[in-house]
């Protein structure tokens, strides 16, 4: 190990904590909550696969794909 660095313990609690924060940033993005049952853009229903896989869920994939087309 080079001299001046540090231990590899400090390294690797450095990395520990680094990684640790990555990913309290993408589960913060996750979606979370009660899904709607029906879409809040179009009211039609939306369907329980959806509703379970994305949490908080709030769009039916037509109006949820028009949005991100709208955003490009």
């Amino acid at each position: 190990m080079a001299k001046g660095w540090g231990s590899e313990d400090a390294a690797t609690e450095q990395m520990q904590d680094t990684l640790e924060d990555a990913v309290k940033r993408v589960r913060s993005r996750l979606p979370s909550g009660v899904s709607a049952e029906h879409c809040d853009e179009c009211g039609e229903r939306i369907p329980e696969g959806r509703r379970r896989a994305l949490p908080g869920v709030s769009l039916c994939v037509s109006c949820q794909e028009r949005l991100d087309r709208d955003a490009r």
